[in-house]
């Protein structure tokens, strides 16, 4: 029994102690007195039950104890009895027990040391240790963060949270403004830096999603993936007959690349190549391809091969339905085709498998005004995902080193990340956590579906930032609950004999109602953690963090150039000639003076060659 557990004992059985303590002394009474007569020896009894009880030590004569016994006994059924049949008041809860957190609700939720937490308010926070020691107070890290345009999404809550630096982050940025205010300060912090750029591609680290096939479910998730983001923005449905035929034509030609092409045509340039290659001609079912020709004789050497087995199921389809699958094929793959594009995917800089081994921050700039290249992003997370998991899983027995944390700004701008409803549940034990940022809740139904609610419902932290749509403002009432409160009735008469009446009752109030959270105070905020009352706080003043002073926002000279980061991280053509120098009149020794033309260059901004 746990010391709670047993001051607790105590303290409801300590009154029946003193009950017990009272009848042994009446029963003391009783048999110390002479009278004779059961009447006059209780009323001698009562006399002199003042001076039996000034002797504070009880009796042990037994019938002392029994009547001590009997007394306790009786009271304890009383009381018994009282709360069986006692009626349910809820006084002044009646109508609903909803009120404001304070700091005695969210205290066991913080960790002691500031630098490990979750920043959400002002006031409020949330450990990243999912284990603590008390599992009752366990909850997982992932956040809803709602707020309309201009409520300050970033600048309350994903920059403070980027400043914790406590784990790897997959961010989200539109504009690429985060990258520039922040990337100083994780870069002098150790963080290994990468950048995919889907608005200026000159200004990115290139991306080859090739490079992280391991096995054929990884080609399927691939497939899976590009085909849910490039459906285009009137795909509503349809017969799914000519999705299903892409699937097979897409596995078999990547399974071909991943399998049997050399290691610098394994990216999506071979497949986008192959697709153009791929000649049908509806008058001549017997007319071979090129493509034809390669699969012909890799099915000599494996018959059994995963691209051949799929390859054949493709051929299956007659002349004029191959062409027409073909024809969707190179519409759906025209992205790919711009030079821009192809230059970007030729190959890999990223190393996203290395996210959770070492602190590192991934910056993913996409355009919040056109979301021509999205699926870029969209690409990257669902392998994201995936690889973390299965490196969990495989390498790491279950949980990852350094935690990673996905910033998921502008998250209905992103694209659908296929099964990201399971994904959101199973996360959390691999020490991963995502924090989606949307202007509505309606944005995540509108992408997600009947998925959404399932999303959602995944996220025990939700943050509201403020705003005005109504479905967002509806849900938010609702599930702040009611308050009981009471009304006060004033009634007055006037004329030959005036009157005055006053009244009151209670009824049940929204704790906030829709109107009322349509108005809030725009340095307001509302958190809600699960299993915790909510909380009406101020949103978390960014200049108070201590390594505000290190960003951008606070002085200029700590801008991150995007540009000049990424010109020093470019890749040797493997067929260019070139010619190696060592110069060995450089003394190691050298003193510090001698780099003193280079002193407008930032040394930790070099990469070695």
């Amino acid at each position: 029994m746990t010391t709670d557990k047993i001051k607790q004992f105590v303290l409801l059985n300590l009154p029946y102690v003193m009950v017990f303590w009272f009848f042994a002394k009446c029963g003391e009474a009783y048999r110390l007195s002479t009278e004779t007569e059961t009447i006059h020896r209780l009323m001698d009894a009562i006399g002199n039950l003042g001076e039996v009880i000034s002797r504070p030590l009880p009796s042990f004569d037994p019938f002392d104890m029994l009547i001590g016994l009997v007394g306790a006994a009786a009271v304890f059924l009383m009381v018994l009895y009282k709360k069986k049949n006692a009626k349910n008041w809820r006084k002044d809860i009646e109508y609903g027990s909803a009120r404001w957190g304070n700091k005695k609700d969210i205290e066991p939720y913080v960790d002691p040391n500031p630098e490990c937490n979750l920043i959400l308010t002002q006031t409020e926070s949330l450990m990243l240790n999912g284990r603590p020691k008390n599992p009752k107070y366990a909850r997982n890290k992932n956040v809803l963060v709602v707020g309309g345009s201009g409520s300050g999404k970033t600048r309350f809550f994903l920059k403070p949270n980027l400043m914790q630096m406590h784990s790897s982050y997959c961010i989200t940025d539109p504009k690429g403004s985060i990258l520039v205010e922040c990337g100083r300060l994780l870069k002098k912090n150790g963080y290994a830096i990468k950048v995919l750029n889907t608005i200026d591609f000159g200004k990115s680290l290139h991306y080859n999603p090739f490079v992280y096939l391991k096995s054929e479910k990884d080609i399927l998730k691939l497939v899976t993936a590009l085909i849910a983001n490039t459906k285009g923005d009137d795909a509503k449905g349809g017969d799914p007959f000519w999705e299903k035929s892409e699937t097979l034509l897409y596995c078999a030609l990547i399974g071909y690349i991943h399998y049997e092409a050399a290691d610098e045509e394994k990216n999506m340039n071979s497949l986008v190549e192959m697709i153009n290659s791929m000649e049908v001609r509806e008058d001549d079912e017997t007319y071979k391809n090129a493509v034809d020709y390669l699969f012909e004789e890799l099915e000599q050497e494996s018959p059994n091969h995963f691209a051949v087995r799929q390859y054949k199921k493709y051929k299956l389809a007659a002349g004029k339905t191959a062409k027409s699958i073909l024809i969707s094929c190179g519409a759906r793959l025209a992205t790919f085709d711009i030079k821009e594009v192809r230059d970007l995917m030729s190959y890999d800089e990223m190393e996203l498998d290395t996210i959770g081994d070492k602190k590192t921050a991934l910056f993913i700039i996409i355009s919040d005004t056109d979301d021509s290249f999205n699926f870029i992003a969209a690409l990257m997370y669902s392998q994201l995902f995936n690889l973390l998991c299965d490196k969990a899983d495989n390498v790491y027995g279950g949980r990852l080193p350094v935690h990673v944390r996905f910033l998921l700004d502008e998250f209905a701008n992103i694209g659908k990340i296929p099964k990201f409803e399971k994904l959101i549940a199973t996360i959390r034990s691999r020490e991963i956590s995502a924090c989606v940022i949307l202007q509505t809740q309606s944005q995540l139904k509108s992408i997600y579906k009947d998925d959404a609610e399932t999303i959602i419902g995944n996220m025990d932290t939700r943050l509201f930032l403020g705003g005005a749509e109504k479905t967002t403002l509806k849900d938010l009432s609702e599930s702040l609950g009611k308050e009981t409160i009471y009304l006060l009735n004033n009634s007055e008469s006037k004329g030959n004999s005036p009157s005055y009446s006053q009244s009151q009752q209670k009824l049940g109030k929204e704790l906030m109602t829709v109107d009322e959270l349509s108005v809030m105070d725009g340095s307001k905020c509302i958190l809600q953690l699960r299993g915790v009352r909510p909380f009406l706080s101020n949103k978390f003043d960014i200049t108070k963090h201590k390594n505000y002073r290190y960003l951008s926002d606070a002085n200029p000279k700590y801008a991150f150039d995007i540009g000049r980061f990424v010109s020093t991280k470019l890749k040797i053509d493997p067929d260019e000639k070139y010619s190696y120098f060592e110069d060995t009149a450089i003394d190691e020794e050298m003193p510090e003076e001698a780099f003193d033309d280079f002193a407008g260059y930032d040394p930790d901004d070099l990469e070695p060659m």
